[in-house]
């Protein structure tokens, strides 16, 4: 079997896309090749910041990967967090402080549109391939729900009733960001 990086040591992200390659790629995480510095993300666009992320474990590991970057991007915010999303509410990347200064950003406004984007750049044997992934949806007026993630308990997408924090792994994966561009990278891998 094929070992592929996904340049994350963020176990829920590994568990979400090791469903997905269905046992076809030995996945390895960045502490499974030894890699125990932060990736650099210092560009401002989420498909800058995932091709970084890959050309750096590319050309430190010598090994194939895929990193990705995702952003809530909110209507009312004008497109914020976007690619601020894992740091919005300051450096320390909390979660729940992320969320609630979101609420707050949103306080009063009736326009709660948002959507997940998720941009994945595959680096296989030095070649380089982008793939992405969009949901829409909605902000929630509060938490609702305890799975997942990140904005999951906020975040309600179009046609449902439920915030992913309410969904199963399977439930989300099935129509999330990170789960369509995944499939749009395992599409291409199939395809090889």
């Amino acid at each position: 079997m094929k070992k592929l990086c996904f340049a994350t040591n963020n176990k829920h992200k590994l568990a979400e896309v090791s469903q997905m390659l269905e046992g076809r790629y030995a996945l390895l995480s960045l502490e499974d090749i030894g890699c125990n510095v932060e990736l650099p993300e210092e560009q401002d666009t989420l498909e800058g910041n995932s091709r970084q992320k890959a050309e750096y474990v590319w050309q430190h590991f010598n090994v194939s990967c895929f990193a990705d970057d995702t952003g809530l991007e909110v209507a009312a915010l004008d497109g914020a967090p976007g690619v601020y999303s894992a740091r919005y509410a300051g450096p320390q990347r909390s979660d729940s402080d992320n969320i609630q200064k979101l609420l707050q950003s949103l306080e009063g406004q009736q326009n709660r549109q948002a959507r997940f984007r998720t941009s994945v750049t595959l680096i296989l044997d030095g070649q380089e391939h982008q793939f992405e992934g969009i949901v829409t949806g909605r902000i929630t007026e509060d938490w609702q729900g305890d799975k997942g993630f990140g904005y999951d308990p906020v975040f309600m997408p179009d046609g449902y009733d439920r915030t992913f924090a309410q969904m199963s792994a399977e439930e989300k994966n099935a129509i999330s960001h990170r789960g369509r561009a995944v499939q749009e990278l395992v599409r291409f891998l199939k395809a090889l």
